[in-house]
């Protein structure tokens, strides 16, 4: 491994989930917000701890009571009178059923004088979520979406339509209360109705659409749930106020900036990425191969969401799966290495951020028996990147603004 190389990645990656916290947009968010009557608070998603502590710091006991909804280890302690529940994520389970009813309970019966803080972030989907089927049936369709390479535009209108409380819908139960929306975006674009499956937001999709998403992939469902697809949801809501405070857009500015200060010459590639997590791999080892000559240092940058379909039973993250699948282009390079991380600080179902490879990844698997086809075959990237010292590790980061991939070459 190149060790230089290494500690740079894990610099960068240090710095710029420091730069995307949400604590000082949140805060900025309700100062000076004038709230007539009752205010309760409601956040959900993988940041939605660290958001509901920045909103307790600021607003103190103006906040009458709080619903938080966030995913298992993401909880870092009380806050004020909050009442916090750990669930599932990608696939929701009793835990996220749980705590959602216990945020409905929360605003049920309020007058128009009254606000809902609602905090929303990355995983919400997930997180907040209380479905028209049985939760069995919910979670078997969400399984089968991620695993058939669906993108999460797709993934979300379906969840919408077989679901109480998503595209728009808790917002109507939160009716006559004002509801002002603070949202930090995991999706590209920030498509206010697709982020976290917009639960605060006006539906843009259609159950034309839903339809045909399950055709596309033939989603196994029952006869209620294929009857929901085709019910619409609100496409108009007159009690929301809603404020995007972050997103790929300033993760992919603030790797620009740690890998100015380490000497490279940043170039931002996208900020819209969206394909196959191993095309992406791909893709970014070629850029390296292309600029292998160049005798300056430079970093390519490319921030979005990639996806992964499942070939095999391994375990791995998209994050991981670019990291190694670039490793196959760079063998040999000796300047060059590829890392990705999420900036929730969790890849797919592991305890890893994302993974990092360089020139000497392919051959250090080769002794140990393993080839890059095989291991990405069978999804299995976690393992293989754990034996080369490639596990990008950070634990939860408190934020989830997407994932950030960086091609560096000394």
């Amino acid at each position: 491994m190149n060790q230089q190389l290494r500690n740079h990645a894990d610099q960068i990656v240090r710095e710029v989930i420091a730069a995307v916290q949400p604590d000082a947009a949140v805060q900025r968010a309700f100062r000076g917000m004038d709230f007539p009557g009752r205010v309760l608070l409601v956040a959900a998603g993988k940041a939605a701890w660290q958001m509901a502590k920045a909103a307790s710091d600021c607003l103190g006991d103006r906040i009458e009571n709080g619903v938080v909804v966030t995913k298992y280890d993401h909880v870092m302690g009380p806050v004020a009178n909050f009442s916090c529940f750990e669930a599932g994520h990608p696939v929701p389970d009793e835990n996220s059923f749980r705590g959602t009813q216990a945020a409905l309970d929360l605003v049920a019966d309020l007058t128009e004088k009254d606000t809902v803080l609602f905090l929303l972030s990355g995983g919400g989907s997930a997180l907040f979520e209380k479905p028209l089927i049985p939760g069995a049936e919910l979670q078997d369709i969400t399984g089968q979406l991620l695993a058939c390479g669906a993108d999460i535009v797709e993934i979300n209108t379906i969840r919408k339509r077989l679901s109480q409380v998503k595209g728009g819908r808790f917002a109507q139960l939160c009716w006559p209360a004002k509801v002002e929306a603070v949202i930090l975006s995991d999706i590209l674009g920030d498509p206010l109705d697709m982020i976290a499956s917009g639960p605060a937001c006006p539906d843009t999709s259609t159950a034309e659409d839903a339809m045909r998403i399950r055709e596309k992939y033939s989603l196994r469902m029952s006869a209620e749930a294929e009857r929901l697809l085709g019910i619409e949801t609100p496409k108009a809501l007159d009690n929301v106020h809603t404020q995007i405070t972050g997103s790929v857009r300033e993760l992919c500015s603030a790797a620009a900036k740690t890998c100015r200060d380490l000497g490279y010459e940043p170039i931002l590639l996208t900020d819209q990425l969206c394909c196959q997590a191993r095309e992406a791999g791909s893709f970014l080892a070629s850029i390296l191969k292309t600029h292998a000559s160049d005798s300056k240092a430079l970093a390519f940058i490319a921030g979005g969401e990639t996806v992964v379909k499942l070939t095999g039973h391994g375990l791995g993250g998209r994050n991981q799966e670019i990291a190694l699948s670039a490793a196959a282009g760079i063998a040999g390079l000796t300047r060059a290495a590829v890392f990705s991380v999420g900036s929730d600080g969790t890849d797919g179902p592991t305890d890893a951020a994302g993974g990092y490879a360089d020139g000497d990844t392919c051959r250090e698997l080769l002794a140990q028996g393993l080839t890059i086809d095989a291991v990405l075959q069978d999804n299995d990237a976690y393992h293989a990147l754990e034996k080369t010292g490639g596990l990008i590790m950070t634990g939860p980061t408190g934020t989830n603004v997407n994932d950030v991939s960086v091609a560096l070459l000394e």
